[in-house]
């Protein structure tokens, strides 16, 4: 799609397929589309690169993270499991939000948890909220550690941020969609690969093999759980659309 924006005449004009279009500048769709765009290009440029959480690096789109505060404080999830651990920024984030409430812990899981990454983990202030499983995250011997770690009764939010082809999703989604208590989620993040295969640091196979095509196939397969964009708690504007790299991500079971 070629898009032009002429400041002058407050004008956005997309030619897509032939299709000639022309916005206003300031409404509701062409923001949509900019921002659509700054974060393609924003991936590209690794502008989630650039954030730290509690002092530890992490890989995440700011509004990503805002969001999914709105939903964990409404929620109180009594525990929350994260495959993909990277650096420790998502586990710290998850684990400070449960200090402030005052209560909840966060199982991490990764196949591999780098010394120097594990030894600032377990050495930072709120690591008394964090549980690490190191391991295979759909593997028999990790899944069975994971349960052992979640106290009977406990609600329970899942997050899948390891690797994200669609076949390992997939089989991510199959292995601990069980956790998942009535009302909560279970969320496949990056499914923003979908329209990243055409970027300089893209892959062209992303085009097909990304963590929403196996979210959606997952729903449809399951009835008990939907793809639902949680309703943001408060919105004093038009917009209805998050500005993620998570498209079709949060899967609520009902």
């Amino acid at each position: 799609m070629k898009i032009e924006i002429s400041t002058e005449e407050n004008s956005l004009t997309t030619v897509k397929d032939g299709e000639t279009r022309q916005l206003p500048l300031y409404c509701k769709e062409s923001f949509e589309i900019v921002s659509d765009l700054w974060a393609k290009v924003g991936w590209d440029q690794k502008y989630v690169y650039t954030f730290s959480w509690f002092g530890r690096p992490v890989i995440q789109l700011p509004e990503d993270m805002i969001r999914i505060q709105e939903v964990i404080y409404r929620l109180k999830p009594d525990v929350i499991v994260e495959t993909g651990i990277a650096h420790g920024g998502s586990l710290i984030f998850y684990a400070s939000l449960f200090e402030a409430i005052g209560h909840g812990k966060v199982v991490g899981v990764d196949i591999e948890i780098r010394p120097h990454n594990r030894e600032a983990i377990e050495c930072h202030p709120l690591f008394h909220r964090i549980d690490l499983v190191e391991g295979d995250s759909v593997g028999p011997a990790v899944l069975e550690s994971i349960q052992n770690l979640i106290p009977q009764g406990s609600s329970v939010m899942v997050i899948l941020d390891s690797c994200h082809t669609k076949a390992h999703v997939s089989a991510e989604l199959n292995a601990y969609h069980h956790l998942v208590t009535p009302d909560s989620y279970i969320v496949a993040t990056d499914g923003s690969m979908q329209d990243l295969w055409d970027v300089p640091r893209g892959d062209p196979s992303w085009k097909e093999d990304h963590p929403s095509a196996a979210a959606r196939e997952f729903a449809e397969a399951h009835p008990e759980f939907q793809i639902e964009q949680p309703a943001w708690p408060f919105n004093e504007s038009e917009l209805t659309k998050n500005i993620t790299h998570w498209p079709d991500f949060y899967l609520k079971r009902l």
